[in-house]
């Protein structure tokens, strides 16, 4: 087994845990000077799209990302698991072309340790520069990957994650995994099944410029959608009237309600009706 940092180096590794581990320490240490309190109560991570469609055979990305506004960090350590009989990872050349923006371009000073072993992709990322800290959201980590040419569902997991602050721990609050559809038919013409309750979508998901956002409804009545900041401000109102029960698909071009171009970030799609409200999350990038 090697770890590949992100100078391209290969060093003979220790079994997993000690060497990630001790990096992780010293790096820490190095990176925080100051003692601060022991810890916060957590950071929300995801990966990105939480869920999506690939042709068989195609290469396609997933993103770590820190999702919602929480606790500040400096660091983490992370197992990433994949099926290896359904998709095959593809490592990047220079490694550091997977470190995301947000630890990247934080203050330009990051160690980062990589491990690609069976089903298991493990990363130690931490930013080296006195008293910085994070405190999201903002994408972490970049993963490609190979999917198989056999038609079939899969999933990319956090099988563990962990953040510090300083040396101490800061905990995620909650940790979602994506589900990947691998050739799988999107829809065959004819009519739709009624929906049982209402659900929403959006794709693609991230998006640069523009989404299309899925609605299906279950019953007939006063609906309205809008997409909302993480403060729960609405920023664009897209639809608003009687609805009939059925799947009906509305564009978004990420701007907001004056026509201005959002600024990229976490946002909130909610179809809203009588007594409740049904959501989606949107990762709008730059």
């Amino acid at each position: 087994m090697t770890v590949a940092r992100s100078n391209d180096t290969l060093v003979h590794a220790l079994p997993f845990g000690v060497l990630p581990v001790l990096g992780l320490a010293v790096a820490i240490a190095l990176a925080c000077l100051l003692p601060l309190p022991a810890c916060a109560s957590g950071v929300t991570v995801a990966i990105l799209p939480d869920s999506g469609f690939v042709s068989a055979g195609s290469d396609f990305t997933l993103e770590l990302w820190v999702t919602e506004p929480g606790d500040s960090i400096n660091a983490y350590a992370a197992v990433i698991e994949y099926d290896p009989a359904v998709l095959t990872f593809l490592q990047a050349s220079p490694l550091s072309l997977q470190e995301g923006a947000y630890m990247k371009t934080a203050c330009g000073n990051t160690t980062h340790n990589f491990t690609s072993a069976g089903d298991s992709l493990v990363i130690s990322h931490v930013l080296l520069c006195n008293l910085l800290f994070l405190p999201g959201p903002g994408q972490l980590y970049k993963l490609r990957f190979r999917a198989s040419a056999v038609p079939q569902w899969t999933s990319v997991r956090i099988r563990s994650i962990q953040f510090y602050k300083a040396g101490f721990f800061v905990n995620p609050a909650h940790a979602s995994d994506a589900a990947i559809a691998i050739g799988v038919p999107v829809g065959v013409p004819g009519p739709e099944p009624k929906p049982t309750e209402t659900r929403v979508k959006v794709a693609p998901n991230p998006c640069r410029a523009a989404a299309t956002i899925v609605v299906e409804t279950a019953a007939a009545g006063e609906q309205k959608v809008v997409v909302c900041d993480l403060q729960g401000r609405a920023v664009r109102h897209l639809d608003h009237g009687a609805i009939t029960p059925g799947t009906r698909r509305i564009a978004w071009d990420g701007r907001d309600d004056a026509g201005a171009r959002l600024a990229p970030g976490i946002y909130r799609v909610l179809v809203q009706t009588p007594g409740k409200s049904t959501g989606a999350r949107i990762v709008l990038l730059p």
